[in-house]
């Protein structure tokens, strides 16, 4: 009997799950504030692929808690059963819930009070919010750390296109020395709108507005802060530096007019609102701004609400992402890329490393970043004008690639376009400052970089 009991005590592992190679299953219960479109679709979305994300982590991820503003508001998915909080920091604090997805917006406010309870429970949390990262996301990684739950926020840049996994998990053995993009869907359609259609910004603007790209107030994405945002989370991602959102120079596309992309297009490029972070020998260059890049780089023909990411580093060389950037489906999806992280585990520092071994970025005052120009100018109808721009030009050093009367003269004056060579942005701001008190121009000039290959 003993030598009996002795081999059913050897035997018995031999026949647990652990021992075929089967995971005991887990459960993870979502609490989700926030029920617009993309925490809607998040809901549809979950659904559909419990299944799946199921097999594929191990764990039973469900849904327990929601909530949203309206609670009567018909969004096309069954919240019956589901536990319906009027207050989402309740919900945060639920014990009914073992992750937080936050869909609420804003930088601070309900946000921000909702991820800090969470995570100060021992809860992880999903966000798809740059806003809140941009400004608060060091300090929230710091706290998830010391909690030891997870931060995930794929959907915070770049909509459905991996590019958080990517710079944070498979680039460990290269060093990036440039990250850029279109970051914004809705600028991106604004500006296809009027190259494809002559249509002014104004009129892409009411388009974008009614096809439900653009909000009532476009600001925040139209001036460049959407994009800023998720610039500032990418470049702490790509050179393990601190998050310095207050050091990007940013520049919207109010300004861009039909004549700006027709001369663009005269010229062999596409202007596009890019999001710029490099490397550069004075430290970390941070800029937003319309951009002309040449047609023959594969971000030129990215249009529509489309986003790209280009990575440049020394192993690979160069990546480029492309996927949609806007849009409830695609930012659905990431959220739950982050969820099936967190179900599957172990949990990761947010930002790829501890947020202790960050390192202070040192900005690049935009003033020295160097490249062309492209400049348009209403110039004064008169003689001896076209002479005085060139001698502010060549007095700053600048040497002009072409210089181009574009269309008839107005009642005083005519336009006027100068691309340069290879110049600095400070060199460019003196020449223009000169030709501004020298009088020869009506309106303000129109400033615009110029990427090449």
């Amino acid at each position: 009997m003993q030598l009996r009991h002795a081999l059913i005590l050897v035997a018995d592992p031999c026949t647990t799950e652990a021992r075929r190679g089967v995971r005991m299953q887990k459960n993870l219960r979502l609490g989700i504030a926030g029920l617009g479109t993309v925490g809607a679709n998040v809901v549809r979305l979950l659904r559909d692929r419990a299944e799946a994300i199921q097999s594929a982590t191990g764990s039973v991820v469900r849904i327990t808690s929601v909530s949203a503003r309206d609670r009567s508001r018909d969004r096309g998915i069954d919240l019956s059963g589901l536990a319906w909080f009027n207050d989402p920091v309740a919900l945060a604090a639920s014990d009914d819930v073992d992750c937080v997805v936050e869909l609420v917006g804003g930088a601070d406010g309900a946000a921000k009070a909702i991820v800090e309870t969470a995570i100060s429970r021992g809860k992880s949390v999903v966000t798809a919010n740059k806003a809140l990262l941009a400004k608060h996301g060091l300090s929230l990684a710091s706290l998830a750390e010391e909690k030891g739950v997870a931060l995930a926020f794929e959907a915070s840049s770049a909509g459905g296109i991996p590019i958080v996994k990517t710079l944070r998990e498979a680039l460990p053995g290269n060093r990036v020395s440039r990250i850029s993009g279109i970051l914004n869907g809705t600028c991106n359609y604004i500006l296809t709108q009027m190259e494809l259609h002559g249509s002014s910004f104004a009129e892409a603007l009411a388009e974008a507005q009614r096809l439900g790209y653009a909000e009532a107030d476009p600001t925040f994405d139209v001036g460049g802060f959407d994009t800023a945002h998720k610039l500032a989370i990418l470049a702490s991602l790509a050179f393990g530096t601190q998050i310095d959102a207050a050091s990007i120079h940013v520049e919207g596309i109010s300004s861009i007019t039909p004549l700006d992309l027709a001369m663009a297009d005269e010229f062999g490029f596409r202007i596009k609102l890019l999001g710029v972070a490099a490397r550069v020998g004075q430290g970390l260059e941070q800029r937003v701004h319309p951009t002309m890049v040449a047609k023959s780089q594969s971000i030129a023909q990215v249009m529509g609400v489309t986003n790209a990411v280009m990575i440049d580093a020394d192993a690979v060389r160069q990546l480029t992402l492309i996927g949609p950037g806007a849009g409830g489906a695609a930012t659905a999806s990431a959220v739950l890329a982050d969820i099936a992280d967190i179900a599957r585990g172990p949990v990761r520092p947010p930002f790829g490393r501890p947020v202790a071994l960050l390192e202070a970025p040192e900005p690049a005052p935009m003033q020295r970043h160097e490249g062309g120009y492209y400049v348009r100018l209403d110039v004064l109808d008169k003689r001896g004008a076209f002479a005085a721009i060139a001698g502010r030009m060549s007095e700053n050093g600048i040497s002009l690639e072409s210089i181009v009367q574009k269309g008839k003269p107005k009642s005083t004056s005519v336009p006027v376009i100068l691309f340069t060579h290879a110049t600095s942005e400070e060199a460019v701001r003196k020449a223009l400052e000169g030709i501004m008190s020298d009088k020869l121009v009506t309106t303000a000039p129109q400033l615009i970089r110029i990427e090449r290959e």
